[in-house]
């Protein structure tokens, strides 16, 4: 019965709030960010333990993945156009890669964070199952990873129309990039809603990003042990 009540529950507060990101247009609106916030507030009220929901909603995380193979079909339309453009895209990649691990490294640095802590975010913008890959190599925290990449992919969501006007970025394969390996499956859903080409440039960007990242500690952690 509990799996019916907060699957229901789970869904009809993301339709909710999914029309009203789209009724308001709000970009901080996430309907991402605000199912989690009322979600959260519901089971604070309701006084349910977080493992008794995660129990009874653990088939949708589940399907996620089975879902993510549809970002196959506007990337499969526009294999031509980004099979052309194969060149900049893995640059763009690398470069996102280089900076998105960097800038964890300094940030939490100049911030004196513990160096668990920085092994804990080095992946905050790859998809969850493979940052977490990254934080049993080096040896974080893995709640603090989730939590990290989550945090990702809604403020990238949020702030990708923002970013693409401010700095006038009009190629839609370049906007794909760019948000694909910022943030990932969440950037990319949000990428869908800009463009077909634009959805298949994020979902590539978001696949490659995360094979290099793991690649990558993979062969760092080998040489390390």
């Amino acid at each position: 019965m509990d799996i019916i009540i907060w699957s229901l529950v789970s869904i009809l507060v993301f339709i909710l709030c999914n029309i009203l990101a789209k009724v308001t247009k709000v970009s901080i609106l996430n309907p991402v960010l605000t199912t989690i916030i009322i979600l959260i507030i519901i089971l604070v009220i309701t006084d349910i333990k977080y493992v008794s929901y995660e129990e009874s909603t653990s088939w949708i995380t589940y399907i996620l993945g089975p879902i993510v193979v549809m970002l196959a079909v506007p990337l499969y339309k526009s294999r031509l156009e980004l099979k052309k453009n194969l060149l900049p895209i893995l640059c763009g990649v690398m470069s996102s890669v280089v900076i998105s691990v960097g800038s964890v490294g300094v940030l939490c640095k100049i911030f004196g964070l513990d160096t668990q802590v920085i092994k804990s975010m080095i992946s905050k913008s790859i998809t969850t199952p493979m940052a977490l890959e990254i934080t049993n190599m080096v040896g974080g925290i893995a709640g603090l990873t989730v939590v990290s990449v989550i945090a990702t992919g809604i403020i990238g969501a949020t702030l990708a129309n923002w970013v693409l006007k401010i700095f006038n970025i009009n190629n839609e394969i370049a906007k794909g990039i760019g948000i694909g390996t910022s943030s990932h499956g969440v950037g990319t859903a949000k990428a869908i809603e800009i463009s077909s080409e634009v959805a298949a440039a994020s979902g590539l960007a978001m696949g490659i990003s995360g094979v290099i990242t793991v690649l990558t500690f993979s062969i760092i952690s080998n040489f390390s042990g």
